[in-house]
C-alpha cells in the first residue's frame, strides 16, 4: 500500500487566551495521497487557517500526530521543523508576500538562498521556475512593477522552485479579479497535472471547484469530505 503524503490523526489545537481555552481544531483525522488536489473550506473560525498552519509545519498540534511522508513531524523543533518546510512545501499567499523593490528573478530565489544553494544554480532554477508560470523575460520587472495575477505567478515560481511536492495555497485568488484568478487556478492545475499536490484553504466555493476534493470544516472539525469532478481551468493565458 502506498504511504499518504499526509496523514492527520486525531489532531487537536488548544491555545489559551487570557483565562480562555480556545479549541481550534477537536480530533482531525485526515488523509492525502500524493498527486492530488484539495480545498479546505471553513468560515472564519472553523479551525482551516490552524490546520494550514499545522499541515505547513508552521505549528504543531497540542495533541495527536501528524506525519508528513511517513514520517511523524508533530514533535519536531523549530529549526526541524524549518528545515521540513523547505524540502517538502512551497506556500502561495493571498497577499503574494514579495519583496516589491526587488526582482522577480531574487524573490524566486529567496528559498534556495536559505538553502545554501550557489549563485549560478539559484538564476538557473529561478529561471525555470518563472518560465513554468509564463513569465520568461520579465525576470528583472520589480514586483510593484508588475500586474497582481503576475505577483502572483512570481509566489508560485518561488513555491516551485526547491521542487517541493506540496504546495500550499492561502486563498490565493482573493486579492485578483476574475479572469486572473482564472489563470492562477490554472497554473495550480497543471501542479497536479505534473504530480504535484495542491492543498487549497479557501471559504470561495468557486476556487474550491478546481479541486478534486473538498473537505468542510466547523468549530474545529470536519463536518464534510467529498470526492468531486474538478472544475477545468483550460489554458493559461501569457
Amino acid at each position: 500500500m502506498t504511504t499518504p503524503l499526509i496523514e492527520m490523526r486525531a489532531i487537536e489545537r488548544t491555545y489559551v487566551m487570557g483565562d480562555n481555552l480556545v479549541h481550534a481544531l477537536r480530533g482531525v483525522d485526515l488523509t492525502i495521497d500524493k498527486g492530488s488536489s484539495i480545498a479546505i473550506m471553513g468560515t472564519s473560525g472553523s479551525g482551516k487557517s490552524t490546520m494550514m498552519n499545522i499541515m505547513g509545519c508552521l505549528d504543531q498540534p497540542t495533541k495527536g500526530s501528524y506525519l508528513l511522508n511517513g514520517k511523524d513531524v508533530s514533535r519536531l523543533s523549530r529549526s526541524q521543523l524549518a528545515d521540513v518546510r523547505g524540502r517538502m512545501i512551497g506556500f502561495v499567499f493571498q497577499s503574494f508576500n514579495l519583496l516589491s523593490r526587488t526582482s522577480a528573478l531574487e524573490n524566486v530565489e529567496m528559498p534556495l538562498m536559505y538553502q545554501g544553494v550557489s549563485s549560478a544554480d539559484r538564476h538557473k532554477r529561478a529561471r525555470q521556475a518563472l518560465e513554468r508560470v509564463n513569465l520568461a523575460g520579465r525576470e528583472h520587472h520589480h514586483t510593484n512593477q508588475l500586474s497582481g495575477g503576475q505577483q502572483q505567478r512570481v509566489a508560485i515560481a518561488r513555491a516551485l522552485v526547491t521542487e517541493a511536492p506540496v504546495i500550499m495555497a492561502d486563498e490565493p485568488t482573493g486579492n485578483l479579479d476574475s479572469k486572473t484568478s482564472f489563470e492562477v487556478m490554472a497554473i495550480l492545475q497543471g501542479l497536479v497535472d505534473e504530480g504535484k499536490t495542491v492543498i487549497l484553504v479557501t471559504h470561495e466555493a468557486d476556487i474550491a471547484a478546481y479541486a478534486s476534493r473538498v473537505v468542510t470544516l466547523r468549530d474545529g472539525l470536519i463536518i464534510e469530505d467529498r470526492q468531486q469532478t474538478p472544475v477545468k481551468a483550460g489554458e493559461v493565458a501569457a
